[in-house]
């Protein structure tokens, strides 16, 4: 039913069905057509015709061509939203016009330099104009074509700005927002320009970017053809361990396995489709490594290792923190994984025989898969490996997820179900699900389900429900037994509210397969006994089990008719209503009944026993139905009293309840027969009459309108009468006489009175035409409350039952909910035998909806109403509101108590006027910029208003009454402002302006409702269906629909409203000013009314802004300014000033003025407000609004959008006179712009302002620098002024204005034209390109000096990883040229210098070297001080080098650690900013800083040596190092000691080398041969710091040795198709050194020191070293690099995981060798390290190290479970056996433990072998007496044969295997044995215990009277009677 997600959105919809898929052949047009009709067909009114609408769409279009072709981009915007409001109507849009608004859309997206804010709404267009695909494609890839390069030029500047721009840009977000619509138009990219993207993108993926280029892969690559691009994916994903890279791939993987379901049938024809291969459309390997990152992902702590160790990949990405992932995007991996499981299924393969019954040779490996398919067999792997983890007993975080996987998979195969049922399906046959598929699909997952479904947290059980329902409706046979047989355990069990709540919820997901028998026959009759059973579930001490019982019986009562069918005996149904015999699925295997169950309740008889079976349970009916209502009324005697403000009852749980009652009561009532209804109707009246409850007035209430909404008629006469006797009666009593206008406590005597309101309330709520009867007794009643009623209690009353009242006479709403048609609950024969349509669905075209619309005299009554009652009401508050000198109690009262009436009478009319044409007063336009013709106006749609002619003498008669009311408002807001005594009045205040808030926003549907009404749709169209392909739904889904649509077209009328003049003066005269009331709980209110009133009507918020700026000015009351800030700093009013130049300009200033005031609340506001608007304040929103650059790209899309319309689409003139206000527009804005400019500097500037406010202006005047204009001089004067404030904050936000402008300055004065400025393309005048040719000449050229002639720098070397780019960017030694500034930029240049003094850098000094107050953890430089310094040198090239370097001499060596920070920012400074000076300025600044080198290094001491590695680290970072030729001499002639004296000193000049190595990266190639054999050399060092270096060191050295750089891009793609590693990750780097440290390892081994000088030993050091590289290598992306290192210590880390004597050693060793066994490894790798493992274990001589083994032995079993080949699972067990008699009791338990899980995964047929061994074993041995010399062996051996059974036993946790029982007595005989073997048997049966109690009742039948005997003799040992 669903085309696009209903993510609440401003307009979403509720969505499209497919009530048109049924002729698959027909246009999409037609189908949309038929579609529509399904909607038009179910509302009452006459709706627009296609034409209109299509008119309305070409009006809309046309606005927004004219906007487009005059740059108004903010006005478009509004446009965009009248198009969304068109798009939900749901009316058809052909192809080629949807085609042509996607690429008008796209166009307006790729703008460069336009405000984010605006382009994400562009982007959401673009979305909604797509729609997200749950059933089919708005657009196919044949209909559209977009050009994917203009989108990756806008996005290359997001994802890799310039370094000194990329600080002002902030978190944008705007490459995800370009990734986003990347993704969403991928399909429509043209699939010939897959080779220029990888042409593009590959070159630049380098280690540095794979976070940022990856998803840009996933995103762009048009999801076919995908042969091209797939090979080099896989070897990109295996070489990289990469979280982000899984969640990536793995998405892409799940989407291209669904796109291609069809192979190369599908949509992507022969040449793009994917040709299917071993496992769907996937390689064998392929899918191997899909599967095993699918296990990765599921966090499942395999293997014993409590602590997980499956993120390496996520520290990973976190230590790739250098590039930092600024891509953000949440990825459901689970979902991508069910899909391509689900979608990779097809009968593929030879089945496979179960032998796990039959004995066979224990080597008999079972062929074949199950049930022939191959991914459905590596899913019965998968789940059957880790289905311990889904018992409750067993939960942890892993538990949601492995839930969440069981929904997903179920979700998808249903999904994928049903759409290879349509006829439409292009699937080949042979590759489809079959039948036998879906059942074995159903058994694999059943097991999880049932015991996820206690689980502990709610989340966990609500995805296990979610997946039984979808499978019972799959498989009813294979799940509903199963799960009535626990749901009867769990209601009849008492004591465990946990299994009685959890059974409840899933009986309310599976009712459908409960009660109808179209799917499972034996469910109806089970419906009334589950029914009773749930009664006591209803009970307020247990809230959560009220809730889920109301919730079953909701969800099984609205599928049934609840009426006693006993009394026809009819057998069969008449004709008609029973389903034709053939239509039934009869399952052919439920003809045979299995035995031992000869007579289970849930074994299906014929249809004709099941009918009588079912027609003599409704007989229990009555009874039911009576204890309800029974039991519900004694729920609310018990309730606690009502009270507190809101008037609830009790607190949020007891609310709760009551609601969830009432909704119950609503469906039963509903679905009663008439005899029925009459029987509680009566019930509920005895009741009434004789009691009055005060703590339950409310819920009887609810009570009462439940029945009135099923039968009115009927109720509203039983009630009427003696409810307005008894209200006579109490109110001449002096009931509720005693006057109050505030909330307070109930009055004892009233409660009678307020018990009758209550039950009035709920008899008038609903069926308008049962109150035609009684008109004349309701207006009297009416009148009589209205002045009777004087307590605030009471009027309240009064006023709910009158918009009760109102809103039943004036609504359209759907007045009948039943699960069938009105026409089917009426006749006869359905009440004879409705048991036959239980659980019928509907398709949308055959729901006949039951509407109330107003007739005559219904519109009369209101009239009348309004006439009689509310005029005179409104007489009286005139009165009152004229009399304002004597205010008192009283008349207070009466104010109150008349304009609440008159309030409610109108907000129970929204939809009873419709609005006309209005005389507008104040337009709020601009004549010289705006035009009228593009103000936003509302979409006109019919929506069932019922007045809506202006010549029907009713509406005006209407319309006046309307119009009073809104003036009486005025005129009791101006009376209460000139009362005195306001304190007292406060009530009064509040009800005018909840008075005010009626008056503008009670019209048609407010957003809020709106988005409850689509929830609420959502949920109960989800209900009853598996997938959104599914045609039919229960019948209120589609009434649920029908009123959505309803109301949808109501709220378009909501929005976009005129302002006549009374509503104007109700805005600013009354509304605005009460904003600024002094009183808080006034100002909260009117201001969020104001809020909801400017959402609603057009240009409201300009036109009170006036008003509100003034109150902020000085001499104001704080109050009012505290008023006018919260007005101002609402989210959506400040996003409309500071768009608007000239209001931009006031607010600024306005709040910037705000420092008169002292309160601290309002400094606090103020400091809130001026952060939130900066966000608004950039160079684009200045741009955005004068905007003046060509747009070549948007203008082509416009000339293909006017061909899709007439020739009119375009108002020429409009046109016209738009571009001419264009011009004046930009004009204007940028005057306005340069005025607050001057504002600000000129407030920034005086004496007096306090320096925060300093520190304020200096913010806003930075968001005003722009890169198309420079900064005027005087504004750089004041920058580089503030650059020496004492103030750090100041100082800093100065730094970065000072490098804002100079950056931009730079940009201009490169840039040619508009785009190179704005997509930072511009070519600096200094840099050439030089094309690579030959790249491995090219590199040697970087390692060589640079020639002092024609040589080159080359800075950024982001290319030649996996490939090269054709060129790239260098900058020659010799600069001739240089940069020609303008005169404008020179002024500013001069502004800087003439500041620069003699003075100016000491002072900077010492500000600079000031202790920060900002108390930081690890030392470190403060960048916007560097980057400072970098922009002074680039700017004045060096020219005060002489005044700088004197004053750095003293600080670099001062003791003072600031003082060295100071230093070390201003050399980093100036040495990158050397980059362009003359040569000579560079040799004078390299002459005086060589001879310092050692200095600074000699005198660095703990607390001051990271600043200077930072140095090094910013100095070299992404520049040629060539360009600092005398420092890299230096740092590589450092001398490297490793076994001095002073580990710091040695630390510290081994750390320079790691840091160099780290910045230059691959230039340091060159020399890394020699380094990494000095660091193997020295590996055997003293000091853990040195080792911890050298391990960094290493892998750094590793990580960039590694570049399998191909010389082009195709050469790449061959590789990758053909070779096996083409990416080199297996040839490993240090090969050579690993294997001399392997050789000499046994020998250093023997000269180990004794303790406790061990550790000192050089076995220990060495070991160490490699331990820590090896450890820090597999959790860096580029694990795989130490992969072939790793496999050659594999042995040496088993034999040191023994050595107990040194625990830092062993603690390491098992630690890297869990996290290598978990790391994944490609399947060729996997046996070589399974051999390693194994022969550890075999050839060892110690048990510890078999100990440590088999843990990491069983985490790489399950890791690589489906690689591992049948030989490498045989050794497996040889080993697993072997070890089961070791000498070490330890050894022998764990390899217990690891063998059940290993028979469990993969060895079911080798069972019964294995038990005879260990029975005959067990059998074999006499355990002899304790002295025997024979007793020690005799015990290993027997404790071997029971440790096998038991863990035989334990493979098997969930189920009872046949050859179970039998063990027991074999076990019972040893529970006496001598321990360890009696503790084993007991452990056994408690485990057993534990895991079987569930399905206890069950499985006990399969043991006999001994078996069980034995049974619990293994539990407690001895029996006492032995």
């Amino acid at each position: 039913m669903d085309e696009e997600d209903t993510s609440v959105d401003v307009l979403e919809s509720p969505s499209d069905d497919i009530a048109a898929e049924l002729v698959s052949d027909r246009s999409a047009y037609e189908k949309q057509k038929a579609t529509l009709q399904t909607y038009l067909d179910s509302l009452p009114y006459e709706c627009e015709s296609i034409d209109v609408m299509q008119a309305k769409l070409e009006y809309i279009v046309g606005k927004l061509i004219v906007c487009a072709k005059s740059k108004n981009w903010l006005v478009l915007t509004t446009w965009d939203a009248i198009l969304q409001c068109w798009l939900q109507m749901r009316y058809p849009m052909t192809t080629s016009t949807r085609a042509s608004l996607v690429r008008f859309y796209y166009e307006l997206c790729l703008l460069p330099g336009i405000e984010v804010r605006v382009i994400r709404s562009w982007a959401d267009m673009l979305y909604r104009l797509l729609g997200s695909k749950t059933v089919k494609r708005k657009l196919e890839a044949t209909d559209l074509q977009l050009p994917w390069k203009p989108l990756w030029d806008v996005l290359y500047k997001e994802l890799f700005p310039k370094s000194r721009l990329a600080e002002f840009q902030g978190n944008r977000n705007l490459n995800n927002i370009l990734l986003y619509v990347a993704e969403s138009c991928k399909r429509y990219f043209p699939a010939t320009d897959i080779p220029d993207m990888l042409e593009t993108f590959l070159p630049i993926l380098t280690p540095d970017t794979t976070l940022t280029m990856i998803p840009v892969l996933t995103s762009f690559l048009p999801p076919t053809h995908t042969h091209i691009y797939l090979p080099v994916i896989f070897r990109i994903w295996e070489a990289f361990n990469s979280n982000i890279m899984d969640d990536r791939f793995l998405e892409f993987a799940g989407i291209l396995a669904e796109e291609h379901i069809a192979g190369q049938e599908g949509p992507a024809g022969e040449e793009g489709g994917a040709a299917w291969k071993d496992v769907g459309i996937w390689t064998q390997e392929e899918w191997l490594m899909l599967v095993s990152k699918g296990i990765e992902s599921l966090y499942v702590p395999v293997g014993n290792s409590s602590q997980n160790i499956a993120a390496t990949a996520v520290q990973a990405d976190a230590s790739a923190a250098r590039q930092g992932s600024k891509v953000k995007k949440t990825i459901s991996r689970i979902s991508s994984l069910a899909k391509l499981f689900v979608y990779s299924m097809a009968l593929d393969g030879p089945i496979r025989g179960d032998s796990a019954s039959t004995p066979g040779s224990p080597n008999s490996q079972p062929m074949g898969y199950l049930a022939g398919s191959k991914a459905l067999d590596s899913l019965d792997k998968l789940i059957t490996s880790t289905e311990s983890f889904f018992h409750p007993s067993n939960s942890g975080h892993w538990t949601f997820t492995l839930t969440n996987l069981l929904q997903r998979l179920t979700v998808e195969f249903a999904d994928r179900w049903l759409e290879e049922q349509q006829p439409s399906c292009k699937t080949p046959v042979a590759h489809r699900l079959t039948p036998s598929l879906r059942r074995a699909f159903v058994d694999v997952l059943r097991t999880p389900a049932f015991l996820a479904m206690f689980s502990k947290d709610s989340f966990s059980i609500s995805m296990a429900q979610s997946a039984l329902r979808t499978m019972a409706l799959l498989e009813p046979t294979l799940i509903m037994p199963e799960l009535l047989e626990r749901a009867y355990g769990g209601l009849e069990v008492v004591n465990e509210t946990h299994r009685t709540t959890a059974v409840l919820k899933m009986l309310s997901g599976i009712s459908l397969p409960l009660v109808s028998e179209m799917i499972w026959r034996p469910g109806q009759k089970h419906l009334l006994p589950l029914l009773e059973l749930c009664l006591p579930g209803i009970d307020l001490n247990d809230p959560n089990k009220t809730i889920c019982a109301t919730l079953f019986i909701v969800s099984a009562m609205q599928h049934v008719k609840v009426g006693d069918l006993s009394m026809n005996h009819s057998g069969f149904a008449l004709s008609g209503d029973a389903p034709a015999e053939e239509l039934m699925e009869l399952d052919a295997e439920d003809t045979h009944i299995p035995e031992g169950v000869e007579m289970s309740p849930f074994v299906s008889l014929g249809r004709q026993e099941e009918r009588t079976l079912v027609r003599e349970s409704t007989a229990g009916f009555a009874d039911w139905v009576t204890s309800l209502f029974r039991r519900v009324l004694a729920l609310y005697e018990n309730l606690p009293e009502e009270g507190g403000k809101k008037k609830t009852t009790g607190g949020k749980s007891e609310e709760t309840v009551l609601k969830s009652i009432k909704s119950m009561l609503d469906v039963v009532t509903l679905h009663l027969s008439d005899q029925l209804f009459d029987l509680v109707l009566n019930l509920v009246f005895e009741y009434a009459v004789t009691n009055a409850k005060s703590n339950a007035i409310r819920a009887f209430g609810q009570l009462v309108a439940c029945l009135a909404r099923a039968q009115p008629q009927k109720t509203l006469d039983k009630f009427l009468p003696s409810c307005i006797s008894r209200i006579q009666e109490e109110l001449k009593y002096g009931a509720s006489s005693v006057r109050t206008t505030s909330a307070h406590d109930l009055v004892p005597s009233d409660t009678t009175l307020h018990w009758n309101m209550s039950i009035l309330r709920g008899c008038l709520a609903y069926g308008a035409h049962a109150l035609l009867n009684h008109k004349e007794d309701i207006i009297n009643l009416l009148s009589l409350l209205l002045n009777k009623t004087k307590n605030e209690r009471g009027y309240t009353g009064t006023a709910a039952i009158v918009a009760r009242v109102m809103h039943a006479l004036s609504g359209v709403y759907p007045s009948d909910n039943r699960f069938v048609n009105e026409d089917v609950w009426n006749q006869p024969e359905f009440g004879e035998s409705h048991n036959t349509q239980w659980g019928r669905l509907y398709e949308a075209k055959d729901v006949k909806v039951e509407w109330h619309v107003p007739s005559t005299e219904e519109v009369q009554f209101i009239l009348d109403i309004l006439d009689r009652v509310v005029a005179p009401a409104l007489d009286k508050i005139e009165t009152l509101a004229r009399s304002t000198q004597h205010w008192d109690e009283v008349i207070r009262n009466d104010f109150c108590r008349y304009l609440l009436f008159a309030r409610s009478v109108w907000s129970g009319l929204p939809s009873f006027l419709k609005e006309g044409s209005k005389d507008i007063v104040h337009p709020c336009l601009d004549p010289e910029t705006e035009l009228e013709g593009l103000l936003v106006d509302h979409l006109d749609v019919n929506a069932g208003f019922i007045l809506t002619d202006p010549n029907d003498p009713r509406y005006q008669q209407a319309l006046q009454h309307r119009i009073r009311f809104g003036n009486v408002a005025h005129l009791a807001a101006v009376a209460l402002r000139q009362i005195q005594g306001g304190e007292d009045h406060l009530d009064a205040v509040v009800a005018v302006v909840k008075a005010i808030d009626t008056y503008f926003l009670d019209y048609g549907m407010s957003r809020g409702d709106f988005i409850t009404l689509q929830k609420n749709f959502a949920q109960s169209r989800e209900v009853n269906r598996v997938s959104a392909r599914q045609k039919e739904n229960s019948r209120i889904a589609w009434v649920k629909r029908a009123q959505v649509y309803h109301c949808g077209r109501l709220y378009i009328h909501a929005l976009y409203r005129r302002r006549s003049s009374l509503d104007d003066t109700l805005l600013k005269e009354d509304l605005a000013e009460l904003c600024l009331s002094p009183y808080t709980r006034v100002r909260r209110l009117a201001q969020n009314v104001l809020h909801s009133a400017c959402g609603s009507y057009v240009r409201a918020t300009r036109y009170i802004l006036p008003s509100i700026f003034n109150a902020l000015s000085k001499g104001n009351d704080p109050d009012r300014i505290k008023g006018a800030l919260y007005v101002l700093g609402n989210k959506g009013t400040a996003a409309l000033t500071m768009s608007e130049p000239p209001l931009r300009r006031q607010y600024l200033v306005a709040l910037l003025e705000c420092q008169h005031e002292e309160k601290p609340s309002i400094q606090k506001l103020v400091t809130t407000f001026s952060t939130e608007c900066l966000i608004h304040l950039s160079e684009e929103v200045i741009r955005t609004s004068a905007y003046t650059a060509p747009t070549p790209g948007v203008e082509a899309s416009i000339r293909t959008l006017e061909e899709e319309f007439s020739p009119a689409v375009i108002d020429r003139k409009l046109t016209k006179a738009a571009v001419e206000c264009a011009a004046k527009r930009v004009k204007r804005c940028l005057e306005e712009t340069e005025k607050t400019v001057r504002s600000i500097l000129e407030i920034a500037s005086r004496p007096t302002t306090h320096w925060r406010y300093v520190h304020m202006a200096m913010k806003f005047l930075m968001g005003f620098l722009r890169r198309d204009a420079v900064a005027p001089p005087e504004l750089v004067h004041f920058f580089m002024e503030q650059t020496l404030s004492p103030q750090p904050g100041i100082r800093a936000s100065a730094e970065q204005a000072i490098v804002k402008t100079a950056v931009l300055m730079k940009i201009r004065a490169y840039a040619k034209t508009d785009d190179e400025l704005w997509l930072c393309k511009w070519q600096s005048p200094f840099a050439r390109t030089i094309s690579i040719d030959n790249p491995s000449a090219f590199l040697a050229q970087l390692y060589q000096p640079v020639n002092e002639v024609d040589g080159f720098y080359v800075d950024l070397l982001d290319t030649g990883f996996l490939a090269w780019t054709k060129v790239i960017k260098c900058y020659p030694v010799n600069l001739s040229n240089s940069v020609s500034w303008d005169s404008a930029s020179r002024q500013c240049l001069q502004a800087m210098r003439s500041f620069i003094g003699e003075g100016y850098f000491t002072q900077l000094a010492t500000l600079w070297s000031q202790e920060s107050s900002k108390a930081s953890g690890s030392p470190h430089l403060h960048a916007e001080n560097v980057i400072f310094m970098i922009t002074l040198a680039k700017l004045f090239n060096g020219e005060h080098l002489h005044l700088i370097l004197p004053i750095v001499e003293p600080l670099m060596t001062d003791a003072d650690k600031f003082k060295q920070a100071a230093a070390a920012e201003i050399l980093t400074g100036l040495l990158r900013g050397s980059k362009h000076w003359p040569r000579q300025t560079r040799e004078e600044l390299w002459s005086w800083l060589t001879p310092r080198f050692d200095v600074i290094l000699a005198q660095a001491k703990p607390d001051t040596v990271s600043y200077w590695t930072s140095f090094l680290e910013h100095t070299l970072l992404n520049l040629d190092p060539r360009r600092f030729q005398p420092l890299v001499n230096w740092i590589l002639s450092l001398q490297l000691d490793f076994q001095g004296d002073s580990a710091f000193s040695m630390t510290k000049a081994l750390n320079i080398i790691v840091v160099f190595i780290d910045s230059v990266g691959v230039r340091f190639n060159g020399v890394s041969e020699k380094y990494a054999s000095i660091f193997f050399d020295n590996a055997d060092s003293n000091y853990a710091e040195i080792r911890t270096s050298i391990a960094n060191a290493l892998c750094l050295i590793a990580k960039y040795q590694w570049r399998p750089a191909y010389p082009s891009v195709d050469a790449l793609l061959a590789a990758c198709a053909e070779s096996p590693d083409p990416l080199r990750i297996s040839q490993g780097f240090f090969s050579y050194h690993v294997q001399s440290i392997i050789d000499n390892l046994p020998k250093w081994k023997d000269e180990r020191f004794p303790p406790p000088r061990v550790s000192q030993s050089r076995y220990d050091k060495v070991g160490l070293t490699m331990l820590l590289w090896l450890w820090v290598s597999l959790y860096s992306p580029e694990a795989c690099l130490v992969r072939p290192h790793a496999m050659a210590l594999l042995p040496e880390l088993l034999s040191m995981s023994e050595l107990s004597d040194n625990p830092e050693l062993q603690k390491y060793s098992s630690a890297v060798l869990r996290v290598f066994s978990s790391v994944h490894l490609p399947s060729s790798l996997t046996h070589i390290v399974l051999e390693n493992l194994v022969s550890a274990i075999q050839s060892s001589e110690s048990w510890r190290i078999r100990l440590h083994a088999l843990p990491a032995l069983v985490v790489f079993f399950y890791r690589n479970l489906l690689t591992i080949s049948s030989n490498g699972v045989l050794k497996i067990m040889d080993v697993l056996l072997d070890c089961l008699s070791d000498e070490n009791v330890e050894v022998r338990e764990m390899s217990s433990k690891t063998l059940s899980g290993v028979v469990r995964c993969s060895q079911r047929q080798n069972i019964i072998p294995l038990k005879n061994r260990f029975i005959s074993l067990a059998r074999s041995v006499k355990l002899p007496s304790r002295t025997h010399h024979d007793y020690g062996e005799s015990l290993r051996k027997l404790h071997s044969a029971i440790l096998g059974l038991c863990a035989l036993i334990e493979s098997f946790p969930y189920s009872v295997e046949p050859w179970m029982p039998s063990l027991t007595e074999v076990l019972a005989r040893h529970a006496t044995d001598p321990p360890p073997i009696s503790t084993t048997i007991r452990h056994c049966a408690s485990e057993f215990k534990k895991t079987h109690q569930d399905t206890w009742h069950k499985d006990q039948l399969a043991f006999d009277e001994d078996q069980l005997q034995s049974l619990s003799t293994m539990l407690v040992g001895t029996s006492y009677y032995a």
